[in-house]
């Protein structure tokens, strides 16, 4: 009994380790994007996890990748990526329409603007449902791998960081606007554009709340439309299900799969190409990623490594 007391009590080097990684993300926030209560508690989350036990040190220290992917995703606010490359609106526009049009009458319609004239309540509320599992569904899912084979947990957090970064830098290479940007304000660009809740404002009107409009007024990137990593996300899930046989539960992850997909493009804030453009994401992810942990011996041994040190 004594021994298990002293072992979860985390030692100074620990404390150091804890108090280090914590001032210095709290600091370089601070620098980059100023103070805002959410890096507070991602702070106090990760030293409390860290220094609580050895199972939540383990756990904390495997979910460090999603956590590196949101401080990434949170930094992208210090550097918007239309002042790297010019954004692309009118272009894309046109090419959607050129390949996804709609003919009405006399008129050719976006995939978007068809659904902005013959939106339903049902797939108002249905969208918005799809919509919320972008994350919450990679992360227990990444806790169910986790609990079951921390092995396979890493890779799927490895290859989710993986094709976030290769989103990241299409994002920079290519800004591009989503529909309603077109929708609000032409093909005119307009930097400091806040981010809009499009299509998804009609969920929070049906319920009367503001979910959406929350999570959109906090957007780091207005001009980051094309990939769509809404889309690459499931995509990741669903293949990391089929290697771990979870079964029925695969069936529920291809019906999440197509349901963010079509809102994606329902709601305005994608087009066909963007969710194309993150379906490609996702494949090109897992494959380099395949393509690392089968031939590279240093990735493997990191890959090996790291499943020790949370195992």
């Amino acid at each position: 009994m004594q021994t298990e007391i002293r072992s979860s009590i985390p030692s100074l080097k620990q404390c150091l380790i804890a108090s280090i990684v914590s001032f210095t993300y709290l600091l370089v926030s601070y620098l980059l994007i100023g103070f805002r209560n959410e890096q507070l508690i991602l702070a106090f989350i990760f030293v409390s996890l860290y220094l609580a036990s050895p199972l939540s040190r383990k756990f904390i220290l495997g979910f460090s990748v999603f956590i590196v992917f949101w401080i990434i995703f949170d930094y992208m606010k210090a550097f918007p990526n239309y002042q790297f490359a010019d954004v692309n609106i009118q272009s894309l526009y046109r090419a959607e329409r050129s390949l996804f049009g709609i003919s009405i009458g006399n008129t050719t319609l976006t995939p978007n603007e068809y659904w902005e004239s013959n939106h339903s309540p049902f797939l108002d509320v249905m969208s918005g449902f799809f919509y919320l599992c972008w994350v919450p569904v990679p992360l227990m899912f990444a806790f169910l791998l986790f609990l079951r084979n921390r092995n396979l947990f890493l890779q799927f957090s490895l290859t989710f960081l993986l094709v976030n970064l290769i989103g990241f830098v299409i994002y920079y290479l290519y800004p591009a606007a989503p529909p309603w940007f077109v929708q609000h304000h032409g093909f005119d660009f307009i930097a400091n554009t806040p981010g809009n809740t499009a299509g998804l404002a009609r969920f929070d009107e049906f319920f009367n709340i503001s979910l959406f409009h929350s999570m959109y007024a906090k957007s780091s990137n207005v001009f980051a439309a094309m990939p769509s990593l809404h889309s690459a996300y499931p995509l990741i899930v669903f293949y990391y299900g089929l290697k771990a046989e979870l079964g029925w539960i695969n069936l529920l992850f291809a019906i999440i799969i197509i349901g963010i997909w079509f809102a994606a493009v329902y709601t305005g804030h994608h087009y066909v190409l963007d969710v194309l453009a993150g379906i490609a994401c996702a494949s090109i992810g897992i494959s380099l990623f395949k393509l690392l942990r089968d031939r590279n011996e240093r990735f493997k041994a990191f890959l090996n490594g790291y499943t020790r040190l949370i195992s």
